[in-house]
């Protein structure tokens, strides 16, 4: 059997250009396959970044809210009525509404301003420089060090600003997980000053962020929240729903998808044609090597090897160009929101295989109805 796959490897790769145009298919194919669909796992990641960055339990909020970024006000009493709740530990509410403010230069940059319960703090990010008691100083705001951050003009602790004709004053620079989706710079703040500086509706409350005694607790807090005709979402559960808002509710996730299955079918297409053209090049080869007593099953062994071989070293060159290519962008481009993960790997190593079963059957089919005495009597 070694020799058999020897020889196989040898014919395959000694046509030269037929090989280069076998593993370029998939290379490309690969690369594109990936591509798209690490765009999407990193858009997706970035659309729940908040619900990240905060790391709340369960949040409660209006039950027709789809995605983090589309806040609907809540009255004050929901936030008394889950505090009451049995299993609650604490409940505390989270201002999150979007601003406009007029930085040094006089230019004006969008931002999302985060208000954090006045008392706890909770959901606080990580400081780099500066200190958190000072979010309790006049107009002092938080800004976030992320790829959005340069957008700000670069502020340093002490750097002013005007956020609807208030001063807002930078007292602390921080980190959180994850960046956001649509390039809006994020700075943190009090609740109270939250809504007190943004023009608000008359519900100011965007999420009540809960933190429950035990794990048991969570489906009768959900429960209880869903008799009082609001929505309580474990943190794993709302980024669920942030993701399938994104998936079926916007054309993002069918433009993904069809670029990919694009990707595919030139793939396979490619790959097979040039496959089936190689052997119809060495069908003479194979037709002497049936002559010489080579079984059936060995010839398909050949070609199976053969297909096995370019797809996976296709396979292996895409996920590196991919990955060369999205380390460089994001160096160059600190927001790019691609993000490879083992399901992009898993689908386009899924995708892969296809392509090489294709191609064998193709190939596979020509192969076994050769028979010699045609080759040596041409």
């Amino acid at each position: 059997m070694w020799g058999i796959l020897k020889l196989a490897y040898k014919l395959l790769v000694n046509d030269r250009s037929k090989f280069a145009a076998l593993l370029v298919g998939i290379t490309f194919a690969v690369f594109l396959m990936i591509q798209m669909t690490s765009l999407f796992a990193g858009v997706l990641d970035r659309s729940a970044s908040t619900v990240t960055n905060i790391g709340a339990k369960i949040w409660v909020m209006d039950p027709a809210v789809n995605t983090v970024a589309n806040t609907i006000g809540m009255p004050d009493f929901v936030l008394d009525a889950v505090r009451s709740i049995k299993g609650v530990k604490f409940a505390v509410p989270l201002y999150s509404g979007g601003a406009l403010v007029k930085l040094r230069s006089g230019t004006f940059q969008s931002v999302t301003v985060i208000g954090l319960d006045d008392t706890s703090l909770f959901g606080r990010p990580q400081l780099l420089r500066g200190k958190i008691d000072d979010i309790y100083a006049e107009n002092a705001f938080i800004g976030v060090l992320d790829a959005d951050f340069n957008k700000l003009e670069k502020p340093d602790i002490g750097t002013e600003f005007e956020l609807n004709d208030h001063k807002g004053v930078i007292v602390g620079v921080a980190e959180v997980a994850s960046s956001g989706l649509f390039g809006v710079p994020t700075l943190y703040t009090t609740y109270n000053r939250a809504i007190q500086y943004i023009p608000s509706p008359r519900f100011t409350i965007s999420y009540v962020l809960v933190e429950p005694k035990s794990i048991a607790d969570v489906a009768s807090i959900e429960r209880e929240v869903k008799a009082l005709g609001y929505l309580a979402l474990t943190k794993e559960e709302f980024i669920d729903r942030i993701s399938n808002f994104y998936k079926y509710q916007t054309g993002l996730g069918t433009n993904i998808l069809l670029m990919t299955l694009i990707s595919f079918i030139v793939g396979l297409s490619i790959s097979g044609q040039t496959f089936y053209t190689f052997i119809l090049e060495n069908i003479e080869k194979f037709g002497a090597l049936k002559a010489i007593g080579a079984k059936g099953s060995e010839l398909v062994y050949m070609i199976l090897f053969q297909a096995s071989f370019t797809a996976l070293t296709g396979y292996g060159l895409g996920v590196g160009l991919c990955v060369l290519l999205i380390t460089l962008a994001k160096i160059r481009v600190p927001d790019y929101a691609a993000k490879i993960t083992y399901f992009n790997l898993s689908a386009a190593f899924g995708m892969v295989v296809i392509i090489a079963v294709v191609s064998s059957y193709v190939g596979i089919r020509r192969v076994l109805r050769i028979e010699p005495f045609d080759i040596f009597r041409g």
